[in-house]
């Protein structure tokens, strides 16, 4: 009883009748959660990429947003906030020892993609990438805060953060500890789309996070002798869902054997998709 009554307010266990410490919950106030950067680091603007459910491409969409604004000319970072399931490495062909520390050992240096975006994902740091991380939902939201407080962020002018699927901790701890400046969900063509989108709506109204468009990932296939469109998961229902909460499409990718073939070659840099073109500039206008 003495410890829960001596709490101090960074090891709040969110139980006020069991503690003495005078803080904004208390008081009816709003508790800061937010991370901050370290001393002589800045990020400008900050976009998170989430989804509702696994398996619809959010690292690839991530990815190609980074590289489009990258070569539009801006200082590009991606933060890999999905701990357990990274895979923004591979897209980008890097391996588990191109992150550094600065000279006082103070900061991890995050690792460059071949064009210069910064990059620090957890399977940067294990000792081999097929290595699973197997912590509970605090230690991962614990090292999420770190990839924004203890990396050697130097003047980044767009940061995408790839989160795990759903409304969970990770998800949480990114609206609560970082700047965010507004999401991009990212769905599929399936029919319950509608459901998936309007959970991760309603959390972002919940945080107070501006949403600033949709995009479908694997929303067709186009045949390669006559150019038809095959909705291999069936027709899209996107502009429904988008027109009832409001919401802009801002893409609608096809699935393309080859652009797969460069991901897995860890060559994300090399594809160019023009149906991206909206949804970069959308990020860009920020």
């Amino acid at each position: 009883m003495a410890e829960l009554e001596n709490q101090t307010p960074g090891s709040c266990n969110s139980n006020c009748s069991s503690c003495g410490t005078d803080c904004p919950s208390r008081n009816g106030g709003t508790p800061d959660f937010k991370a901050k950067l370290a001393e002589g680091c800045s990020v400008k603007k900050v976009i998170g990429i989430v989804s509702g459910k696994g398996g619809v491409g959010k690292s690839t969409v991530t990815s190609l947003l980074a590289s489009g604004t990258n070569k539009d000319g801006f200082k590009t970072a991606i933060l890999d906030a999905d701990i357990t399931g990274p895979s923004i490495p591979k897209a980008f062909g890097l391996s588990n020892d191109g992150v550094g520390m600065t000279i006082d050992g103070k900061l991890m240096i995050p690792d460059k993609s071949a064009n210069g975006i910064e990059i620090i994902s957890a399977n940067l740091l294990l000792e081999n990438e097929t290595d699973p991380i197997i912590w509970r939902g605090s230690l991962i939201a614990q090292a999420v805060k770190q990839f924004w407080s203890e990396v050697n962020w130097k003047d980044i002018e767009f940061m995408f953060v790839d989160m795990p699927p759903g409304t969970g901790d990770v998800p949480l701890t990114v609206f609560q500890s970082l700047p965010i400046d507004g999401i991009i969900i990212v769905t599929s063509p399936q029919e319950l789309v509608s459901m998936i989108v309007t959970k991760a709506v309603n959390m972002a109204a919940k945080m107070n996070v501006p949403i600033i468009g949709l995009i479908e990932n694997m929303s067709y296939l186009k045949c390669p002798h006559c150019g038809e469109e095959i909705h291999v998961f069936g027709e899209s229902h996107l502009d429904e869902v988008a027109a009832e909460h409001g919401l802009k499409v801002l893409a609608k990718l096809p699935m393309d054997p080859k652009n797969s073939a460069y991901m897995d070659a860890g060559a994300v840099e090399a594809i160019d998709l023009p149906e991206m073109k909206e949804a970069i500039k959308a990020i860009e206008a920020l």
